[in-house]
């Protein structure tokens, strides 16, 4: 490994939006993408934007040669995958193992550190378009992170090199974190969804630019308010 230098080879596992942007944020901090894994034609044609000249290489090569994997891949196919690849003995020790599924802490690793690899859970909590612009949102997002304490601050360390900011979150209480984002992404976008095609049917211009402040206005107020209990009354009221 070549931790010691504070540089990583990285191999990313799926090159969705998430595992391509990472892979870019990483090596815009200096650590080397070695290879992409994935079979999608979309996806390969997005590695290729991103992360030019970085090879798309089988899994069992590109686990051989990275000190860090990514797995970027969704949360329903990650624990049949690191069983799998424990299975082929394909994760080595010391390797450092990250996933970025919101839902799960680094037990669903356990495979992995079974073999001595290192595991790391990453979830940043931002929606991604799969472009550059992402790497600018990566700087006002906070990722959800958790690894045994003695690895915790390398996850720490990339997610700050990545120019995002760190949060801890404990095994116990990675389905109340995972219920908040998921909330507040899916609901936020329903929601703004319905509130644009209403004002399309009233036969308003430009309905985007219309209800743009006021989503913004109440997002700020609520944010600055905090947390209190839902009266039904007055919810019923609003409704």
């Amino acid at each position: 490994m070549t931790m010691r230098s504070g540089r990583l080879s990285v191999g990313i596992i799926g090159a969705g939006p998430v595992g391509s942007v990472l892979g870019q944020a990483l090596a815009s901090a200096g650590h080397r993408v070695v290879g992409v894994a994935t079979t999608s034609p979309e996806n390969i044609e997005r590695a290729q934007s991103l992360l030019p000249d970085v090879a798309i290489l089988p899994v069992p090569e590109l686990l051989a040669e990275a000190d860090l994997v990514l797995l970027a891949i969704p949360a329903a196919e990650l624990a049949q995958i690191v069983r799998g690849l424990a299975d082929a003995a394909l994760w080595r020790a010391g390797q450092l193992v990250a996933h970025t599924a919101g839902e799960f802490g680094y037990s669903v690793l356990s495979p992995a550190t079974a073999l001595g690899a290192i595991p790391l859970a990453i979830h940043p909590a931002m929606r991604f378009t799969g472009t550059s612009i992402d790497l600018a949102r990566i700087r006002e997002s906070y990722f959800a992170v958790a690894a045994p304490n003695v690895a915790l601050p390398i996850a720490q360390a990339l997610v700050i090199e990545m120019g995002a900011e760190p949060i801890v979150i404990e095994e116990a209480d990675r389905a109340s974190y995972f219920e908040a984002i998921s909330v507040a992404s899916g609901f936020s976008a329903l929601i703004v969804n319905q509130a644009i095609g209403l004002l399309a049917q009233a036969g308003v211009a430009n309905p985007h630019s219309v209800i743009a402040p006021v989503i913004r206005s109440s997002v700020e107020q609520a944010l600055a308010e905090g947390h209190r209990p839902l009266d039904p009354d007055e919810l019923a009221g609003e409704l």
